[in-house]
């Protein structure tokens, strides 16, 4: 592996777009702490409302920019076709895994309407784990990053972390909005979708005040984990997030 396939995060999604609404802020704060992150997305979103797949491309490499990530990728899987039981989806992400040794991957949560959000839950989960047999049968040397966090969807959960993200909600924002051919609708377009309403971004906002309210701050991104968050660092007991 060169120095320049190391990523210190791996963050998948399933559609271009669903990182910048779901845990962009958190993305930003990484990049700026000076991490390598890396995202992946597993496909293209070709069977959205609205864009081509060659739009959501150009689109997601403007988003990448403005998080400041080091790499973006696209598996190419078929839209509505995540599938955590495929063995060919599998071995490619385990591959990505092995290939970039992240010691922290991000990916959607099981908690969702949409089935490719449910899939790629399971499947990035299935393939963190398997990553690490021996005995499993990819290209690369086995590895297990260290842990995996579950950003939240359209379906709330009762988050196990919740990130302050204040500082970068701006920044968050303009990331977002660079998917122009899905948050913004046209007047005569009569292709009514949720995201594509005048309000979308304000109900997307009211979510991160709730659990940054939670906190104790203004903006919060919350996630998910499978084991307790540990600290290895006793005086982390003593860093209070908000006033």
């Amino acid at each position: 592996m060169s120095p320049s396939e190391h990523m210190d995060v791996l963050a998948f999604a399933p559609h271009p777009d669903d990182l910048e609404l779901c845990c962009g802020g958190t993305l930003i704060k990484l990049t700026d702490a000076g991490y390598r992150v890396g995202l992946l997305d597993l496909t293209r979103g070709d069977r959205g409302t609205r864009g081509t797949p060659e739009i959501r491309l150009a689109e997601a490499e403007a988003a990448r920019l403005e998080l400041g990530a080091h790499c973006r990728m696209n598996l190419g899987f078929p839209d509505l076709g995540v599938d955590s039981r495929n063995g060919s989806q599998l071995r490619t992400v385990v591959e990505a895994i092995r290939r970039h040794r992240p010691a922290l991957v991000l990916t959607s949560s099981e908690h969702d309407h949409h089935p490719d959000h449910v899939e790629a839950a399971h499947l990035v989960e299935r393939a963190t784990f398997v990553a690490g047999l021996s005995g499993f049968e990819a290209d690369g040397a086995p590895f297990r990053p260290m842990s995996i966090l579950f950003y939240m969807g359209r379906v709330v959960f009762e988050p196990r972390l919740i990130i302050d993200i204040t500082d970068t909600w701006d920044q968050r924002v303009r990331a977002a909005s660079c998917f122009q051919s899905q948050f913004f609708r046209e007047k005569d377009d009569p292709r009514v979708t949720p995201i594509s309403e005048p309000g979308f971004f304000d109900d997307v906002a009211a979510r991160f005040r709730h659990y940054g309210n939670r906190i104790g701050v203004r903006y919060g991104e919350p996630f998910d984990l499978r084991e307790p968050f540990g600290i290895a660092d006793i005086r982390a007991l003593f860093t209070k997030v908000g006033p």
